[in-house]
């Protein structure tokens, strides 16, 4: 049990922190998503984020 650990996704323009998602805890890889992020006001590159 305990598999399962949050991330938190990160604007790459404007560096706000805008969406919390969980994983797996034996991923490999950093998340990156287009995401629209209310900063900025238009859909950029979210990256995980510690």
């Amino acid at each position: 049990m305990g598999d399962r650990v949050v991330i938190i996704l990160g604007c790459t323009v404007c560096k706000n922190k805008n969406y919390f998602f969980s994983r797996g805890k034996k991923a490999q890889y950093k998340l990156e998503i287009k995401k629209y992020c209310k900063a900025c006001k238009k859909q950029t590159a979210h990256k995980e984020v510690k």
